[in-house]
C-alpha cells in the first residue's frame, strides 16, 4: 500500500525552516550544545519522553504507541563539518569554520518530521528510539553513544539510518545488503634523520629523500599486495617537512588514509605500511615510525534489514533499487551496525541547482526530498512495528 504523503509534506515549510536554522548555526562534533536544546524541545513539545547528553550531547526521543514490547531505533547525525561555506546563501552558516557540508541538518529536519508524524498519527505498535547522534565526521559520536549505554538504555531490535545521496536523483532511494561504506584509516609516518647543510648530504640522511621513496611504495600495495577481488583505496594526502632551501631538514612526516571493505584487506595494508617503512629506514639509515588508526569499520547492512528498507521505501515512491556497488566514503553508523542489526539508506537529492557533492563549500541540502526522507522513516516503523 502506497503511503499518503499529504499530511508530511504538511510539515515541510516548517521543518525546512528548521533545517535553515541549524544551517545558519553550525556546530562541530561533540558542540552541538544549541542543535541538541532545539531538537530536544521538538521532542518534548510533541509528547515524547526525551533524554539528553548521550555520548556526550546525543539526544534521544522515546515514543511508545499500543501494546507490543517490539523496539525501533531510528538515527540521525547533526553535526556540522570545519571549514568555510561559499554558497552565498541568505541562511548560509554565521560561525567561520563550521558549515553543514553534509547535509545533516536535513537528517535532523526528516528524523523530527517523522517523530511529529508518527505522534500525531500512530499506525505502530511498540517504541521508537529517534536518535540523534553528534560527531559524526571523524569523532565517532555513535562510539560514544554505545559507549554511553545507548542500546541497553534504549533497546533497539534493528536500527536504520538515511543519508542524502547527491550522486543519486532527487526521491530515489537505494541500499544493499552487505557493505553500503567503506572503513576509514588514518596513518602517520614519522621519518627522522640528522639533518644538515643541502651541500653535504653525505653527511646526514635524508628524511626527504626516504619520504619519496616510501610515497612511491606505499602507493603500489593496492596493486600489488590486496588481491584484484578485493577493492581498497590508499592516498598519501600530506607530505611536511622542511622549511629552507639550503637546509636538509631532520624531520620529515606522511600522513594518509586507507579505505577498504574487508578486515582482512585492512591487516594486509596496514602490515604492509610497517614493512615497508622498516625497509626504508635499513636502506636510508633513517628513523621511521609508524601510527596507524583504524577509526571506523565498515558500514555493513544486515541482509534482512537492507531488504526491509527496500521494501519500506517502495511504499514512498517508485524509484527504489539495490545499490549496485558501495561507496568508499565511511560512516560511524557503522558502530550502531556491529551492535544491532539494521541498514544505512541513501536517499538521493541530485537536482541541476543543488549539485554540489558532500562535503564541498557549495553544497547545500535539497529541501525537495525531506518529505521523502520522512515518508521512509515513517513506513520503516509501521513495517517493523505492525500495530495489527
Amino acid at each position: 500500500m502506497r503511503l499518503d504523503l499529504a499530511p508530511i509534506e504538511a510539515l515541510v515549510p516548517d521543518l525546512a525552516a528548521f533545517r535553515r536554522d541549524i544551517h545558519a548555526h553550525p556546530e562541530l562534533g561533540f558542540r552541538e550544545h544549541r542543535t541538541a536544546g532545539l531538537i530536544a524541545d521538538e521532542l518534548r513539545r510533541i509528547g515524547l519522553d526525551v533524554t539528553t547528553g548521550i555520548g556526550g550531547t546525543g539526544v534521544v526521543g522515546v515514543l511508545k504507541k499500543g501494546m507490543s514490547d517490539r523496539s525501533l531505533g531510528l538515527r540521525a547525525d547533526m553535526d556540522a563539518l570545519p571549514f568555510e561555506e561559499e554558497t552565498g546563501l541568505p541562511y548560509a552558516s554565521r560561525y567561520k569554520g563550521a558549515f553543514h557540508g553534509c547535509g545533516h541538518d536535513g537528517h535532523v529536519a526528516m528524523l523530527l518530521g517523522a517523530a511529529r508524524h508518527l505522534a500525531a498519527e500512530g499506525g505502530f505498535s511498540g517504541t521508537i528510539n529517534f536518535i540523534f547522534q553528534p560527531a559524526e565526521e571523524g569523532q565517532g559520536g555513535a562510539r560514544e553513544m554505545i559507549r554511553d549505554g545507548l542500546f541497553d538504555r534504549f533497546p533497539c531490535e534493528r536500527v536504520f539510518a538515511l543519508h542524502n545521496w547527491p550522486d543519486l536523483p532527487a526521491g530515489s532511494i537505494r541500499t544493499r545488503a552487505g557493505p553500503i561504506m567503506a572503513s576509514a584509516d588514518r596513518f602517520e609516518i614519522c621519518i627522522t634523520g640528522k639533518g644538515g647543510h643541502a651541500a653535504l648530504p653525505h653527511q646526514t640522511p635524508d628524511a626527504i629523500l626516504a619520504a619519496s621513496d616510501l610515497v612511491l611504495q606505499l602507493n603500489s600495495i593496492v596493486s600489488r599486495r590486496v588481491p584484484a577481488t578485493e577493492a581498497a583505496v590508499l592516498s598519501v594526502t600530506q607530505i611536511a617537512g622542511g622549511h629552507a632551501h639550503n637546509v636538509i631538514p631532520a624531520t620529515v612526516r606522511l600522513m594518509g588514509t586507507v579505505r577498504t571493505f574487508n578486515p582482512l584487506v585492512q591487516d594486509r595494508i596496514e602490515a604492509s605500511i610497517r614493512t615497508m617503512a622498516q625497509g626504508v629506514s635499513l636502506s636510508t639509515e633513517t628513523e621511521i615510525s609508524v601510527d596507524y588508526d583504524r577509526y571506523y569499520p565498515a558500514t555493513i547492512n544486515d541482509a534482512a534489514s537492507a531488504a526491509a528498507a527496500l521494501a519500506a521505501a517502495a511504499t514512498v515512491c517508485e524509484d527504489v533499487a539495490i545499490a549496485p556497488d558501495p561507496a568508499f566514503t565511511s560512516e560511524d553508523f557503522s558502530f550502531m551496525l556491529q551492535a544491532r542489526p539494521g541498514a544505512y539508506i541513501w536517499l538521493g537529492q541530485g537536482a541541476p541547482d543543488k549539485s554540489a557533492p558532500l562535503h564541498h563549500p557549495r553544497y547545500d541540502f535539497n529541501d525537495d526530498v525531506i518529505s521523502l526522507g520522512i515518508g521512509c522513516f515513517v513506513a520503516l516503523a509501521r513495517q517493523e512495528l505492525p500495530a495489527f
